[in-house]
């Protein structure tokens, strides 16, 4: 089943029907690009569920979570993300964790993505419009990027620690953060990003163990 959020409702956090494992209770809210240069491609996001996970393609960029979905002490969020079909220019999907106030201006999380181009970032982001680097674009070869086809396969982690916070790739630590300033709320909701004009991002075996 595919959903879509129009654009008539882009600045706006829109709930539809993410278990780990497929769409169900997903809960999007939608960032519309304001920079002229770089505008969204399409006025739509899609999300529909595909084999054992669920496929989102975008338009405006997306964050995706179930406030069900929460984790808090030291735990380990995985998820394995299969880029569909490259954008025209490099643009960043993957992990979100430590979240709250999803639904409103307060909005407030971590994240963890990657690029076609191997590199990746980690990212605080308070409000609509503030977001903080922790780790800027950085490129690893633990990173797969596209094939011959524009696919790509990657299993990202973080796993968090009493005092720090591993980046994880394909089984290869690529960063590790202490829990201190912006990199110190960890507990809370968990989900996904996906930033704008990605064709599709096929994301399965999404989960927290501790």
């Amino acid at each position: 089943m595919t959903r879509r959020i129009l654009m008539a409702v882009l600045a706006l956090m829109i709930a539809v029907p993410l278990a780990a494992q497929s769409s169900d209770g997903l809960q999007l809210r939608v960032d519309r690009s304001t920079d002229a240069n770089d505008p969204d491609d399409v006025p739509e996001v899609t999300v529909a569920d595909v084999g054992s996970g669920f496929q989102i393609n975008t338009g405006p960029a997306v964050t995706g979570w179930d406030s069900s979905n929460t984790a808090s002490g030291t735990y380990t969020l995985s998820g394995r993300f299969t880029l569909i079909q490259p954008s025209g220019h490099v643009n960043y999907y993957g992990l979100v964790y430590g979240a709250g106030d999803m639904e409103g201006s307060g909005q407030n999380y971590l994240y963890f993505l990657i690029g076609q181009n191997g590199t990746y970032i980690v990212k605080h982001r308070a409000g609509n419009e503030t977001t903080h680097d922790i780790q800027g674009r950085t490129a690893h070869s633990a990173i797969r990027t596209p094939d011959a086809n524009g696919r790509s396969v990657n299993d990202l982690e973080v796993r968090v620690g009493a005092d720090a916070t591993q980046f994880v790739v394909n089984g290869t630590v690529v960063f590790t953060a202490p829990k201190t300033g912006m990199a110190a709320r960890t507990d809370g909701i968990w989900g996904v990003r996906v930033n704008h004009v990605i064709p599709g991002v096929l994301v399965e075996n999404l989960r927290v163990s501790n």
